[in-house]
């Protein structure tokens, strides 16, 4: 299969495009300048310059392939409704490609918070939390289900993990507790973040693609929920510094994610597409020091 991947040389397209490789299929990767282009291009994908708001490259590049991977989106969180207005047009404009082709179509969400309880496939978020916009998206996708395309969707927990991991929330949680000298909780710490290892996640990408049933929902969740206590002494034990519970706001555009109990499971998911984790889990992977070795 020729399969048209954004965000090839980000966190898990970088995981992706050597899973897609691997099994057999071949990867054009869009690439936003000539850095990116030589990244994916040793990576072993054939690189198309362009960006997001380029339609007539992604039209172009979707008609020439036999499926779609969308994975880019802005995560500078301070221009996060624009992210997500450019998410809506780039979902729009595969979908208005694909039309009749009966190709897949796999985007991108996160998975729900439903407070009181865990979130399943069949949940949407709450409509103010900062996931229901990409919910929107998503749902866009999946609609054009009825036009002869095979979407489906792959929601993200909060913790996609792995060794090489320098911009995530928990990078991010870590450079905070270096500052402050404190490896910081919100409350007592019981928040629970679903997580999965981003090799994991990639593997989930490919099966989504091969065989998700159009309209499937998916959602790459390894570890159900890891208490962000638990987080916290494992950050605080490596960097030798205290854990204690501080004030939501000292944790920036985290703060939120530290106070809401959101845990999310993957049941549905794998009995649809078999998709079995394999990596380890976040506390494990914390454990193995990579991440502090900066």
């Amino acid at each position: 299969m020729r399969v048209f991947v954004t965000g090839a040389s980000g966190w898990i397209g970088s995981a992706l495009v050597p899973e897609l490789l691997g099994a057999g299929h071949e990867v054009v990767a869009l690439a936003r300048s000539e850095h990116t282009a030589a990244a994916v291009a040793e990576a072993g994908a054939e690189a198309v310059r362009g960006d997001l708001s380029d339609a007539d490259t992604l039209r172009a590049a979707a008609a020439d392939a036999d499926g779609i991977v969308h994975l880019a989106f802005d995560h500078d969180f301070s221009r996060f409704a624009e992210a997500t207005r450019t998410d809506a047009h780039v979902i729009e404009t595969f979908c208005d490609a694909l039309a009749g082709s009966a190709k897949p179509l796999v985007v991108t969400a996160g998975t729900p918070v439903v407070p009181g309880r865990v979130a399943t496939e069949r949940d949407d978020s709450a409509p103010d939390s900062p996931a229901a916009a990409r919910d929107a998206n998503a749902r866009t996708a999946l609609a054009a289900a009825g036009r002869g395309v095979r979407p489906s969707v792959v929601r993200l927990p909060r913790s996609v993990h792995g060794e090489g991991d320098r911009h995530g929330f928990v990078p991010r949680l870590i450079a905070i507790a270096r500052e402050k000298g404190v490896s910081g909780q919100v409350g007592d710490g019981s928040a629970r973040w679903p997580a999965v290892h981003v090799r994991d996640a990639a593997h989930l990408f490919r099966l989504a693609l091969e065989k998700a049933p159009k309209g499937a929902v998916l959602q790459a969740v390894g570890d159900e929920g890891v208490r962000t206590h638990d987080i916290a002494e494992v950050i605080g034990r490596r960097l030798g510094v205290p854990v204690a519970s501080v004030p939501a706001e000292e944790f920036g555009f985290l703060g939120p994610l530290l106070s809401v109990d959101q845990p999310a499971s993957a049941e549905l998911t794998r009995e649809v597409t078999g998709w079995t984790p394999t990596r380890p889990g976040l506390l494990d992977d914390l454990a193995k020091g990579h991440y502090f070795s900066a």
